[in-house]
């Protein structure tokens, strides 16, 4: 398992130059590649992200962002991980450049049989490239399926909250759609509410959410795409938001 990290210039020590970069994991797991044989495998890794070879021993600084996180993604694939923890990987990236890095991830996924544990505040990016989605509140899960069930079918308030946030280009589809605000601020995590923790800004909370915490189960009251697991006491009650 490896990280890719979500600045790319703050997670890249300036002071080393790429292929030092790139090339430190052989250091510390000097089995995965010869020591004569490293300076071609940073190469390689570099053609692999889609960098030139000749930029080996340049600096980060000397860097777009975009090229940046290319050079964060070569050092996580130099020990071949069965998984990538992607932590905001485009969130720091100009919007036409996200798509750069984006596609470049699902071709690595491909070539390398990679999972990613792909995390982001971003919904269209997630929708775009995650299999299973999960969403959080606090800390804990509020809703966990494949992407058509979260994005279609959201039993949960806090997600159908979020997707009624995303941006819509269509304006018919906007006009019809309801946009959820929610009351009051995020409570601090270190003291969060009793029970559900989403309670305090939903607005259908009852005596039971304070009292009772969720279990991310699928609900008895739903079937089809709708039937994943949500932890809401009345998931079934929900209407629908569509994005």
């Amino acid at each position: 398992i490896q990280m890719v990290f979500q600045d790319p210039y703050t997670s890249l020590n300036p002071r080393m130059t790429v292929g030092d970069i790139i090339g430190e994991p052989f250091e510390i797991h000097p089995e995965a590649a010869p020591k004569g044989d490293r300076r071609r495998a940073v190469q390689e890794l570099l053609e692999v992200v889609g960098l030139s070879p000749e930029h080996l021993n340049r600096y980060p600084h000397q860097f777009s962002g975009g090229q940046r996180q290319r050079i964060g993604i070569a050092r996580g694939l130099a020990l071949r991980p069965e998984v990538i923890v992607a932590d905001e990987p485009v969130s720091a990236l100009d919007v036409s450049v996200q798509a750069q890095v984006v596609n470049l991830m699902e071709r690595l996924q491909d070539e390398f049989g990679l999972a990613y544990v792909f995390i982001a505040h971003d919904l269209s990016v997630v929708r775009h490239i995650a299999d299973r989605v999960a969403v959080m509140y606090l800390g804990r899960f509020a809703e966990m399926g494949t992407g058509p069930e979260i994005y279609d079918h959201p039993t949960h308030p806090y997600t159908q909250a979020l997707l009624s946030a995303v941006p819509v280009p269509d304006p018919v589809a906007r006009i019809r759609r309801t946009r959820i605000l929610l009351p009051g601020d995020v409570p601090s995590p270190a003291n969060p509410p009793s029970g559900c923790r989403f309670r305090t800004r939903c607005w259908k909370a009852r005596d039971r959410c304070a009292t009772e915490t969720p279990v991310l189960a699928v609900p008895s009251g739903l079937a089809g795409p709708a039937a994943h697991a949500s932890a809401c006491h009345f998931a079934e009650e929900r209407a629908e938001v569509r994005a």
